[in-house]
């Protein structure tokens, strides 16, 4: 079923992106990597899955609280929360596709030691448990869900990430994910426990084999700027072949962005890695006060701005993924 171009009066009529034959026919699509975690990166997969069908996610894997951050005290391994909402997240509209969504997303509720666990964390634990390797693990539940994409993490060791925060003239460091999120100061720099960690060597070969990678959205201190700390998925983010988008957020986030602007975002993100060098940045148009200081920062990083509808049309500061996936269509296929 034909869609309008949202956001561009008198936009041209284009082909649903995940139409067999349409414009935007995903078997033609482009390799695409994506960075991030949580609900931003949610969006954004749920967007390019309808774009291509050679997608990958590399996924942060520092989480300390909840389910993950049980499992992980518990068992040693990786968070899988992040994980398994990327793999929901790529799950089909079919009903096989949204049942399996539904399922390894459901949390039980319960007065006993299952409280507040998600299935599907459960499901990728005894996988690799079961496999003793964490992809093989992955690429399993992957099949089982009919993913339309692949889940891989960001290191192949559990990361806790530190923050240094100013919080009334005075810098302090706090440790942990859930700490960084929440805490009352701003956020000033982050890095990495273990220090250098080692990369998950096929989250390097797909960044390096791409032709995209995309940055965000997503939680900036927590999900997205981590990837640039690992070296070797770093390296490999600065000399890829690939271009380079990011995707900005729509709004700050409580505790961690407090007050930010979408250059600023693009400062931090400069700050983090000075080389890193940005094809595109894309914004929704309704959280741009200033384009021509947006403009500046965009083109610090080398790149160029796209504004587009991109939004929840209710209202939500998050990403609506069916008006997010024909601009990425049209910007991976040169018509923006």
């Amino acid at each position: 079923m034909p869609v309008n171009n949202p956001g561009e009066e008198g936009a041209e009529v284009v082909g649903e992106p995940e139409e067999e034959g349409g414009p935007w026919d995903r078997r033609h699509g482009p390799k695409v990597v994506a960075l991030g975690g949580g609900h931003g990166l949610f969006a954004a997969l749920s967007a390019l899955r309808r774009v291509t069908d050679d997608l990958t996610a590399v996924v942060t894997v520092a989480d300390d609280g909840g389910s993950s951050g049980r499992l992980r005290r518990e068992l040693g391994v990786l968070p899988p929360g992040d994980l398994r909402m990327a793999l929901a997240a790529l799950c089909g509209d079919d009903e096989w596709g949204q049942t399996w969504s539904r399922v390894v997303q459901h949390r039980f509720r319960s007065e006993g030691e299952l409280h507040g666990h998600a299935v599907g964390n459960l499901l990728i634990v005894a996988l690799w448990e079961l496999l003793g390797d964490p992809v093989a693990g992955l690429d399993w539940v992957g099949r089982l869900l009919g993913a339309h994409g692949r889940v891989l993490p960001m290191a192949s060791v559990p990361l806790d990430i530190e923050a240094e925060v100013e919080l009334g003239g005075e810098i302090t460091t706090v440790r942990g994910q859930v700490a960084c999120a929440l805490t009352p100061g701003r956020v000033l720099a982050i890095s990495l426990v273990p220090e250098n960690p080692p990369a998950c060597p096929e989250a390097v070969r797909a960044v390096r084999e791409a032709d995209w990678v995309v940055f965000g959205p997503g939680s900036w201190f927590t999900s997205v700027l981590p990837h640039l700390m690992v070296p070797e998925l770093a390296e490999a983010l600065h000399t890829t072949g690939a271009r380079r988008l990011v995707n900005l957020n729509l709004a700050p986030q409580p505790g961690e962005t407090d007050g930010f602007s979408p250059q600023k975002h693009l400062e931090v993100l400069q700050q983090h890695a000075p080389d890193l060098r940005v094809d595109v940045v894309l914004a929704d148009r309704s959280v741009v006060e200033d384009a021509a200081l947006l403009e500046k920062a965009v083109s610090a990083l080398g790149g160029r701005l796209v504004l587009a509808d991109v939004a929840d049309p209710g209202g939500a500061p998050r990403h609506d993924p069916r008006r997010l996936a024909p601009i990425l269509a049209e910007i991976f296929h040169g018509k923006r």
